[in-house]
């Protein structure tokens, strides 16, 4: 899977070609090399640079690219307008308080119920055959199946489109996974991924104690896609002890680069490859914990770690003594229940 793609390389290619220094032959080949590293990294625009937007997603500020009517986060990530809001709103209420009609502002991740994935491909898709074997690795290697859909309203659709991207978790309705010319087989097993509720491996909150983050070589705006998730507002549940430098969610050393140096290296400062062939066994790990056998909706018993922030419902909040805290400015923080997929104070 690991085939040199020219579509996610142009901009780095167009910095290039206005150096005035003569590319030899030594040169040619490092170049070819980084390339290959940098093909592995999903963009859904990857000629684009969108406008950067200051928005709002489970009542975190975060920066996202607004690209042709869509909201791209860390390059392949897609929102959609209405899971976001232009300004904070009200996400957790005083009980008995009327609850405004408002935007889901975040509601996604969900798991799919029964760990049963209900998908349809285009009929003007390139190379089916990369959705149906990127499926059936799934199925090989996890709990989870993909069904063909008749009538059922949620489910992922693979359609062509500019790049690689999907949304995170199961957002309702129809979610697009766009795979272009340039998407192999390991790209879509990427995409589905996060259709299934995976964010990026080098976005976990202990990253620090693995990798380090080069931001002086980092295209200009595109900073913000190398945040931790926890900084994002999401998740920040880990399932292996240790980032995973096998996994197929992870960026490449050379993702988003301004110059052709590493925007992300080992701690001793040496580059990594990244693959795009196979999920890993701490993907696996991961995916079995989030749709253990059986096919419940959620984790047999789910457990919440202390000290530890989660996205719940839409909403960020801190686990602290067995009980959820959340922080607003008007309030500071105060203890907060969920009732019926809402947030309310507790006290």
């Amino acid at each position: 899977m690991r085939k040199s793609n020219l579509l996610y390389l142009l901009p780095a290619l167009a910095i290039l070609s206005c150096s005035k220094d003569e590319i030899t032959p030594e040169k040619e080949q490092q170049l070819v090399e980084k390339t290959e590293l940098a093909a592995n990294v999903e963009v859904a625009y990857p000629n684009d640079f969108g406008l950067l937007s200051d928005v709002y997603f489970a009542g975190k500020k975060i920066t996202v690219e607004e690209i042709d009517g869509e909201y791209i986060y860390e390059g392949d990530i897609v929102f959609s307008n209405d899971m976001l809001t232009s300004k904070d709103v009200k996400l957790v209420f005083e009980k008995g308080e009327e609850i405004p009609a408002q935007k889901s502002v975040g509601r996604t991740s969900a798991r799919w119920p029964n760990n049963t994935v209900y998908y349809s491909i285009d009929s003007s898709l390139p190379d089916k055959n990369r959705a149906t074997d990127a499926i059936k690795h799934w199925e090989a290697n996890t709990s989870l199946k993909f069904v063909q859909r008749t009538s059922q309203s949620n489910y992922i659709y693979f359609t062509p489109g500019s790049g690689c991207s999907s949304y995170v978790g199961m957002t309702g309705g129809r979610q697009n996974i766009t795979l272009a010319t340039g998407c192999s087989t390991g790209n879509t097993i990427h995409e589905i991924g996060h259709a299934v509720g995976l964010w990026h491996e080098q976005s976990r909150v202990d990253r620090e104690k693995h990798i380090r983050i080069n931001y002086s070589n980092i295209q200009s705006g595109r900073e913000h896609n190398f945040k931790t998730y926890e900084e994002s507002g999401s998740d920040g549940d880990e399932f292996t002890s240790n980032l995973d430098f096998g996994s197929i969610m992870l960026y490449s050393s050379y993702s988003f680069s301004s110059n052709g140096q590493p925007t992300i290296v080992k701690l001793d400062g040496s580059t990594f490859s990244v693959q795009r062939n196979a999920l890993s066994s701490g993907d696996k790990t991961g995916i079995n914990n989030m749709y253990p056998s059986g096919g419940t909706t959620e984790p047999v018993n789910p457990t919440y770690t202390n000290g530890e922030y989660y996205t719940i419902s839409g909403v960020r909040v801190l686990r602290h003594k067995d009980l959820w805290y959340y922080y607003s400015r008007s309030y500071g923080w105060k203890v907060v229940e969920l009732i019926n997929d809402r947030w309310y104070y507790a006290r």
